[in-house]
């Protein structure tokens, strides 16, 4: 690959830059004379949760390992360079084959494993009520069962990375335990979990929330809730849907405010992400709607959504459009990515050479 300059705005100042890369790696960072009208320059957006893209699923198996190629470069059209492929309830053996196949692809491409930080594992250890549940098939919802959990870690090549659990079932703190002792980032999701309950989980080891706010009842008593309780855990990070129809402006921008770095944006995207309105079949919801606007939910239960058809550049847009007082004031694309460290273990300095996509 031969050399390159690319010349822009940085996106954290609006200041002018030439990037210089060399064999696809950032060499230099230089200033140049001011342009109003240069494209902004950021690092590349990170999601944590990424069912699906384009009309590929990683939860409709079985897959390629050409498909998982696939979905990382369209998610580079948009601005992704770094994502968790996420594995949703199922039975156990199509869990297996799912992650077995995505650490496949790491291991035979080279583009795929620059681009995945790990796999995320959303259930099958979700609240059993309806609302907590989500879209996540009741046939499959379980106990948290470390044996089980060691087996998909091994199909897996160790590259589960973060599993989303509700810390309502019994001995789910020793689960957490055990998953923070092997290098796992546990997060709490899909729970209707007790005040008591996220305590424990937090103390267990828990650092994360999977997109606050959703997989949660219709309606809650107004004080203690499971909304609330994670809120108020300082030693839990949040994640947030910004698609527009996951959770509310006034929600956002609160939940933002509360958690301030801590609070960062998934897409929880899915397969039907560019794909035209009308009914579908689908591994998370079942059958599912998409509405001319973009909404996806179950297509007998409107009110209860089934993933986002929106990628995380949109929905980053979203969250600047919507909260603009508090977003643009500190013009932190950032927000889109909880810092590696925070996730995975995953260290890679801005300011080190980098892979340009």
């Amino acid at each position: 690959m031969s050399e390159t300059s690319l010349k822009g705005r940085d996106y954290r100042t609006g200041k002018a830059i030439e990037v210089r890369t060399e064999q696809g790696l950032i060499g230099q960072i230089l200033p140049l004379q001011g342009d109003p009208h240069l494209p902004l320059i950021a690092p590349g957006l990170v999601d944590l949760q990424v069912n699906g893209f384009g009309g590929l699923d990683f939860n409709h198996f079985p897959f390629s390992v050409g498909m998982v190629d696939q979905v990382t470069r369209l998610l580079w059209q948009q601005g992704v360079t770094t994502y968790m492929p996420t594995v949703i309830t199922a039975s156990d053996l199509a869990i297996e084959s799912a992650v077995a196949r995505l650490a496949e692809a790491c291991r035979t491409s080279q583009r795929v494993d620059r681009a995945v930080a790990g796999i995320h594992l959303e259930g099958p250890f979700l609240s059993p009520e309806d609302g907590p549940r989500g879209a996540h098939p009741l046939a499959h919802i379980k106990a948290p069962d470390p044996a089980l959990f060691r087996h998909w870690q091994e199909c897996a090549g160790g590259r589960i990375a973060l599993i989303t659990l509700s810390p309502e079932w019994p001995q789910s703190a020793n689960f957490i335990r055990h998953c923070v002792a092997s290098g796992v980032k546990v997060s709490v999701g899909h729970t209707s979990a007790t005040a008591e309950n996220i305590s424990e989980a937090v103390a267990a080891g828990a650092t994360l929330s999977t997109h606050l706010g959703n997989g949660a009842h219709l309606q809650l008593p107004r004080h203690p809730n499971y909304i609330w309780q994670q809120l108020a855990e300082d030693h839990l990070a949040c994640a947030l849907i910004a698609d527009g129809d996951h959770l509310p402006a006034s929600v956002l921008k609160v939940f933002m405010r509360a958690k301030g770095e801590q609070a960062f944006l998934v897409s929880d995207v899915t397969r039907f992400a560019g794909m035209p309105a009308g009914e579908y079949d689908s591994p998370i919801g079942g059958r599912v709607a998409l509405s001319p606007m973009g909404r996806l939910s179950v297509a007998d239960r409107p009110e209860l959504l089934a993933g986002s058809a929106r990628g995380l550049l949109e929905g980053s847009v979203i969250c600047c459009v919507s909260s603009s007082p508090h977003c643009n004031r500190r013009w932190k694309w950032p927000r889109s990515a909880l810092p590696f460290s925070l996730i995975c273990r995953i260290s890679r300095d801005w300011s080190q050479a980098r892979p340009v996509m």
